[in-house]
């Protein structure tokens, strides 16, 4: 039992690593909390107009869900790498570090599916893809892609395990975009690229 909490919390420190926060920091653009919706996510650091800056965000928010689930699979097995995806995933949401106000867990959640299932992974990013291009909407892709992540985890791997971390995963993304959904409702959502346009 002690190998399994001493995973959760490590890959819960992994997650926790404000990465768009210190980044912009170190690239002198401020506090990324006070900038656009306040999120330290790879969207919002997009917002600064430093796409460099957004990309290594994106891809360190990704690498921090990764890792714990590749460490935990090979030193303990596939139980604890699922144990790490929740808890990395959980660290992002509501880091420690920061009031437990975290980020809303996409680009997270993209790294803990390519390490526990690459071909899930996958689909997940293209299924955003599809929707972001489709619709404009950064939030309705994200929702959309994890909503249906459970069912092409079940349909790629038949591993229940996997469909119940990818339902609790789904579960905390949604209700970090419980207001992206109120203003999808309403019509209000901002689309990708309109602040640019607007700018």
């Amino acid at each position: 039992m002690i190998p399994y909490i001493i995973t959760a919390v490590l890959a819960y420190l992994c997650g926790s690593i404000p990465f768009g926060l210190l980044l912009t920091r170190a690239a002198g653009l401020g506090d990324i909390r006070s900038i656009g919706s306040g999120n330290i996510g790879a969207t919002n650091v997009l917002r600064t107009g430093n796409r460099p800056i957004a990309a290594a965000t994106l891809l360190l928010d990704a690498a921090k869900g990764a890792v714990p689930v590749l460490v935990a699979r090979y030193f303990l097995g596939e139980d604890a790498a699922n144990l790490a995806a929740v808890a990395a995933f959980l660290g992002h949401v509501f880091p420690v570090w920061l009031n437990f106000n975290g980020g809303k867990g996409v680009a997270t959640f993209i790294g803990v599916l390519l390490a526990l299932s690459w071909p899930v992974g996958l689909i997940f990013c293209a299924v955003w893809l599809v929707i972001a291009f489709a619709q404009r909407y950064s939030s309705l892709a994200a929702i959309t892609a994890a909503s249906t992540s459970p069912i092409f985890a079940y349909v790629v791997t038949g591993s229940l395990r996997l469909v119940l971390v990818t339902v609790l995963i789904t579960a905390v993304l949604l209700y970090r975009h419980a207001t992206n959904i109120s203003r999808l409702i309403r019509g209000t959502e901002p689309k990708i690229g309109s602040e640019k346009k607007a700018s």
